[in-house]
């Protein structure tokens, strides 16, 4: 079997990870985090949540690095409302996403790019899919390698290097 033909593949880059961790779950949580962060024009580029059993919950976002200090700054307020016991960042994180018009009909999409990942020694930091697209956010510092090893593990068309800045823009190069 050859590699699974592909769309392309994003690279977010200049982005910083904050994690909100421990949170008691109830209706409203997520709303006083993005209503803060909508009222001081943080655009949030990436979403994971997740829910434990014993009821608390956990809220990894991506920001641009230049929007950082208000993003935690918006968060820290909405921290009284919410209550989460710790707020972490990562000033340095990159977010490559793999899309295809047909994944969901190939089963191991997301193994194999996990599998890609880890072979080049690569950490994921957080994980978001939807229908088409899988998305890593990784340490900023291995996009390049990270880019790399999914070019090699995907069927991609010439040209399909995408870099979200400020909207998407193709990137050129010849490998």
């Amino acid at each position: 079997m050859g590699n699974i033909k592909a769309g392309g593949i994003i690279e977010n880059i200049d982005l910083a990870q904050i994690s909100i961790l421990n949170i008691p779950d109830r209706p409203g949580v997520a709303s006083s985090i993005f209503n803060a962060l909508f009222e001081k024009n943080v655009n949030v580029q990436f979403i994971a949540q997740i829910i434990e059993l014993n009821s608390i919950s956990h809220i990894v976002i991506c920001v641009s690095k230049e929007n950082l200090e208000v993003a935690l700054s918006a968060i820290e307020k909405a921290n009284a409302d919410i209550r989460a016991e710790k707020i972490t960042y990562h000033p340095n994180v990159a977010m490559i996403s793999v899309f295809g018009p047909h994944f969901r009909d190939h089963p191991g999409i997301a193994g194999m790019i996990f599998s890609a990942l880890a072979s080049a020694n690569i950490n994921i930091l957080a994980i978001s899919t939807s229908i088409s697209s899988i998305s890593c956010v990784v340490d900023g510092e291995f996009l390049k390698k990270a880019v790399e090893v999914l070019r090699d593990t995907f069927d991609l068309p010439p040209s399909t290097i995408y870099i979200a800045a400020d909207g998407i823009t193709l990137r050129y190069d010849n490998t």
